[in-house]
C-alpha cells in the first residue's frame, strides 16, 4: 500500500519541477507522477454518503448510498472514480407510506433481474420497513425499477431496516435489523436471518443471530455528552462475505450509535455446511474486527460492504465514516464513502486492517482501466 498523502504527490511534483537539471530529466519524472495519479486514488470516494454498497457485473460497477429521499445510482468501471461516474435517480416514491428516511439501499442481480433492497417510513421512523424493487433490463441504467413488494418480516411488528441478501449451497437468504419487539423506552436492534422463496419473500420465521449484548455494541453517548433521546443499543446493517476457501459464511454488521466515533464493525460466522437458520451455528467474534482510528483521524467507521478488483484477483472493502469525533445524532450527516483493500489472515478469514487517512494514496483496484 502506497502511504504518501495527496499533498506529498504536489510537493514532489513542485520540487521536481524546480529542480530538474534538464528538460529530458523533467519530463520522465513528470511522467512517472502522471503514471501514479492514473494508478491511485483517495479517500473519500464522494464528499458525503452512508452506508456504500456496489456490485461489479459485466465489466462495471453499479454503486449506491442512502439518499434520504430517493435512489441514486452510479455505473463506472473504475469504483475509485465516482466523482466522473454516470449518475442515475432509479426511484422516487410516490406512495406515503414508504417515502420517507430512505436508508441503506442495496442492489443485487439475481436470477437474471436487479433488485434494490430499502428502508423506508411514513415520517415517523418507528415505522420504518423493507422494501424490493425490480428491474428486468440487463443494464440497471436502463429500464425501470418497479415496487415489487414490501418484505414482511415479522407478522407482530414488522420493524427493520438495512437489509442484504446472499446465497449459500444455492439457497437465498435475507439478513437484517430489526428489533424483537416494539421500543417502549430503550431500543435494542438484533441482527434477523431467514430464507427466501424468491428475492421478495421470506419462507421462514425469522431468526435472531446477534443482539447488543457487548459493551463495544451498547454506546449511544458521544465524548461531548450529546446524545439520543433513549438509549440505543445497536446491531444493524448486516453483510455476508466469507473465508477465502468458501467454507466459512460471514456476516459482519455494524454496533453501537452510528452518531458516535464508536459505530464499528462486527463480525459473525458459520460453517458454510451448517443450517444458517439454527442460532447454534452461529459464533460472534468478542471484539470489533475494524474500528475507529483516532491516529488517522477516522470515526465511526461502519455500513460495510465487499467488492471484487475488476480481475478478480482482489477484494476491497466500502464503508462510511466521518473526520469528526461527535457524530450528526439528527443533524447533516458528515459520514463519507472510502474503499480500501482487505488481506487474509493465516486461517483463511479477511482481515479488514485499519481505516486509513483520507488523503492517503492508494493503488487502484487490479485489472482497473486506465
Amino acid at each position: 500500500m502506497n502511504t504518501m498523502t495527496f499533498k506529498d504527490v504536489l510537493l514532489l511534483l513542485l520540487f521536481l519541477f524546480f529542480t530538474s537539471a534538464c528538460g529530458n530529466r523533467s519530463t520522465g519524472k513528470l511522467d512517472q507522477l502522471t503514471n501514479l495519479a492514473k494508478n491511485t486514488y483517495t479517500n473519500p470516494l464522494l464528499p458525503e454518503g452512508s452506508d456504500p454498497s456496489a456490485v461489479f457485473h459485466n465489466g462495471k460497477y453499479y454503486y449506491i448510498h442512502g439518499t434520504e429521499d430517493k435512489i441514486m445510482l452510479w455505473e463506472t468501471s473504475d469504483i475509485t472514480d465516482l466523482k466522473h461516474a454516470t449518475c442515475k435517480v432509479v426511484w422516487r416514491p410516490k406512495d406515503p407510506s414508504n417515502s420517507f428516511h430512505i436508508w441503506g439501499p442495496e442492489i443485487h442481480y439475481i436470477k437474471g433481474k436487479w433488485y434494490i433492497y430499502y428502508t423506508a417510513d411514513d415520517g415517523n421512523t418507528d415505522n420504518h420497513q423493507l422494501y424490493v424493487l425490480e428491474n428486468a433490463s440487463l443494464n440497471p441504467m436502463n429500464g425501470s425499477f418497479q415496487m415489487k413488494g414490501r418484505i414482511v418480516t415479522d407478522l407482530k411488528w414488522n420493524w427493520g431496516i438495512l437489509a442484504s441478501v446472499f446465497e449459500n449451497k444455492g439457497k437465498l437468504y435475507l439478513l437484517w435489523s430489526g428489533w424483537p419487539r416494539r421500543r417502549i423506552y430503550a431500543e435494542n436492534q438484533c441482527i434477523y436471518i431467514a430464507g427466501m422463496k424468491n428475492p421478495w419473500t421470506i419462507d421462514s420465521p425469522r431468526v435472531l443471530i446477534s443482539k447488543p449484548d457487548h459493551e463495544w455494541e451498547r454506546q449511544w453517548v458521544n465524548p461531548d455528552g450529546t446524545r439520543t433521546a433513549y438509549p440505543i443499543y445497536v446491531n444493524e446493517g448486516p453483510q455476508y462475505f466469507h473465508s477465502k476457501d468458501y467454507k466459512k459464511v460471514i456476516v459482519y454488521y455494524a454496533a453501537s450509535g452510528s452518531w458516535t466515533p464508536y459505530y464499528c464493525v462486527g463480525m459473525l460466522t458459520a460453517d458454510a455446511n451448517s443450517n444458517l437458520l439454527n442460532p447454534s451455528s452461529w459464533k460472534k467474534k468478542s471484539v470489533p474486527v475494524f474500528r475507529q482510528s483516532p491516529e488517522n483521524d477516522v470515526y465511526g467507521p461502519g455500513g460495510i460492504s465487499f467488492i471484487p478488483s475488476p480481475d478478480g484477483t482482489e477484494w476491497y472493502i466500502l464503508y462510511h465514516a466521518r473526520q469528526v469525533t461527535n457524530g450528526d445524532a439528527g443533524s447533516r450527516d458528515t459520514r463519507s464513502p472510502r474503499l480500501q483493500k482487505i488481506g487474509w489472515d493465516a486461517q483463511g478469514m479477511p482481515d479488514l486492517g485499519v481505516p486509513v487517512r483520507i488523503g492517503t494514496v492508494l493503488s487502484k483496484p487490479s485489472g482497473t482501466i486506465k
